[in-house]
């Protein structure tokens, strides 16, 4: 079992930055690909980022179209915790933001993939 809490969810004016964070305990942390999908009010879950382990001491990032060049991911696995630095935030980057984590590797997106959510942190980005 993988236990994933998220934090740092909040209010922000459009242009806004906010960082979120991931904190997971249970099994081996450096072993899951980690990712974010987010969900708005009447919308499926949406992949938005996805972090690969170390391969070779390398992580590869996937990211939607959508958030290429405004958010970041990143994993500091001494710390168990996988961070997505959103920038230039939109009205429509408001929902509920889920930390995920699988064991697939490669550019994997769907939702039916994931072995393990964490509960769901708001986002709200006011115009």
């Amino acid at each position: 079992q993988v236990q994933l809490v998220e934090s740092g969810g909040g209010l922000v004016q459009a242009g806004g930055s906010l960082r979120l964070s991931c904190a997971a305990s249970g099994r081996t942390f450096s072993g899951y690909y980690m990712g974010w999908f987010r969900q708005a009010p009447g919308k499926e879950r949406e992949f938005v980022a996805r972090i690969s382990w170390s391969i070779r001491n390398t992580y590869y990032a996937y990211r939607a179209d959508s958030v290429k060049g405004r958010f970041t991911i990143s994993r500091d696995n001494a710390k168990n915790t996988v961070y997505l630095q959103m920038n230039s935030l939109k009205p429509e980057d408001t929902a509920v933001y889920f930390c995920a984590a699988d064991r697939i590797s490669g550019d994997v997106r769907t939702v039916e993939r994931i072995d393990y959510w964490g509960q769901g942190t708001q986002v709200t980005v006011s115009s």
